[in-house]
């Protein structure tokens, strides 16, 4: 059975690796479709929990990719799911930026590599909202993240300083029974 969650791994992570253009977060909507509605290894709340201690934690984005298999498979799951994510897209990664050294001055790469700015952003606005959608907070809790996206956005704060107001706002509305 183990060798069967392995092959998974790497199938999900390893097709999911090659559809991240923006990084690991702009992927996160297709990871959750596919670890909790399709293969139900887990369920929305435990996803956004898992999402938000990679997010938490120092270190890459692709680290979602790592506690998921860590979750689902133990040790040799977190290093099948990890490997699984870094290597087809770095590989993708390598043949495209030797390409584009190459053919920089043509005028379809150039407007190959603007659409894909939009794409990216598109891709990380969807990842929120399912991270939002899946942590299942409440009103109160949509709140508190459109806040914190807003000050992120307006302000020149480290992103840290609105997530732990956010986090500590949150805890004392839950112990107060607001929430």
């Amino acid at each position: 059975m183990e060798r069967g969650i392995f092959g998974q791994l790497i199938v999900t992570f390893g097709t999911i690796s090659l559809m991240a253009i923006g990084g690991a977060n702009a992927v996160v909507p297709e990871v959750h479709r596919q670890i909790v509605d399709i293969l139900g290894w887990m369920d929305a709340p435990t996803f956004a929990r898992l999402f938000a201690i990679a997010q938490s934690a120092p270190g890459p984005n692709v680290m979602l990719a790592s506690i998921v298999g860590w979750h689902v498979a133990g040790t040799g799951g977190l290093l099948v799911a990890t490997a699984a994510m870094l290597l087809p897209s770095s590989v993708l990664a390598l043949a495209c930026s030797r390409g584009l050294q190459r053919f920089s001055d043509n005028s379809i790469v150039r407007i190959v590599t603007l659409a894909l700015v939009p794409i990216a952003l598109g891709l990380m606005l969807a990842s929120g909202a399912v991270a939002t959608l899946a942590a299942d907070a409440g009103l109160f809790g949509f709140v508190i993240t459109a806040a914190t996206a807003a000050v992120t956005y307006r302000s020149k704060l480290n992103p840290l300083v609105p997530m732990a107001v956010g986090t500590v706002v949150y805890v004392l509305a839950w112990y107060a029974g607001l929430v």
